[in-house]
């Protein structure tokens, strides 16, 4: 039997409290319509997240969830994905817990390519906090906390990915809800790592990074971008004005269930046919206690 979720199947008791217009609210309900659109049984689902406003998704939603440590939801969701390959996996993060602390987790998680998708909520300031400067905050930002410029050059999410080769990237903003669950939708049905930057003002703290100063600055990537070509994605990824959202890189290559069955299969070859039939059984006891 064909089962159809709505938006609101994959939503918990637990509402989420966020400050009034903060973006991460469009952010969660295109995951839960991207989630409807692509059907999946929110028991099939896990959502992990790291430290931060954007980390609490989990506690928000009504499928498996893990709110890890700050910086690490990453490998941890490898874990996950290489212990139950069956089960999709999301990863929810802001610009601090993905590209400060937990920088160099997407570095190696664009080189396994593990089949899982990472959506980074990008208000390029320390919400959680109270307002320090982030990985991706403008020089010029000042607040309560930060009262002096920042002396750090700010980080682009996206030319990150593209230097790491990471096999599907793309650009989204808060305020285009429509846009935004499409760019969900095409980065689970991606067969392997995908990165969603979006973009993802805060109200509260931060007077630089807008909805309209975001809104004036954005134009769709040009209809004629070759998606494959990594190149004029990192062209396209240099521009400050305008700043473009859509997909910027979609290659297809070996996942890391790909390539750790490959070794599986070569390891069960050398073995002899009883201890391959021990080691077997031993492997499904142990994939049954995920499922």
């Amino acid at each position: 039997m064909i089962v159809e979720y709505k938006p609101d199947d994959y939503k918990n008791h637990v509402k989420p409290s966020w400050c009034p217009g903060c973006g991460h609210y469009s952010v969660f309900n295109a995951m839960l319509k991207a989630f409807s659109a692509l059907g999946i049984p929110p028991e099939e689902l896990v959502v992990a997240s790291g430290i931060g406003c954007s980390s609490r998704i989990p506690y928000f939603i009504k499928t498996y969830g893990f709110h890890s440590v700050h910086g690490r939801a990453l490998p941890l969701s490898i874990g996950i994905k290489s212990a139950n390959p069956k089960v999709r996996v999301v990863v929810a993060g802001g610009d601090g817990d993905g590209f400060s602390i937990g920088g160099n987790h997407i570095l190696h998680t664009s080189r396994k390519n593990p089949d899982m998708t990472y959506i980074v909520m990008d208000n390029a300031i320390y919400g959680l906090t109270k307002g320090q400067a982030s990985p991706t905050s403008p020089i010029q930002l000042h607040t309560k906390v930060n009262p002096y410029e920042s002396l750090d050059e700010k980080l682009n999410p996206v030319l990150i990915a593209l230097g790491n080769d990471t096999s599907f990237i793309a650009r989204g903003f808060s305020g285009n809800l429509k846009e935004l669950t499409q760019l969900v939708i095409d980065g689970m049905e991606h067969r392997g790592f995908s990165f969603i930057h979006v973009m993802s003002p805060c109200v509260q703290y931060n007077t630089e990074v807008t909805y309209e100063s975001i809104k004036k600055n954005l134009q769709p990537l040009p209809e004629n971008h070759n998606v494959t070509d990594r190149a004029a994605a990192v062209y396209l990824a240099l521009q400050k004005a305008p700043m473009y959202t859509g997909t910027f890189y979609n290659v297809n290559k070996p996942t890391l269930t790909d390539k750790l069955n490959e070794v599986r299969d070569v390891a069960m070859l050398q073995e002899s046919p009883e201890v391959q039939e021990k080691e077997m059984k031993l492997l499904e006891c142990m994939m049954n206690k995920f499922r």
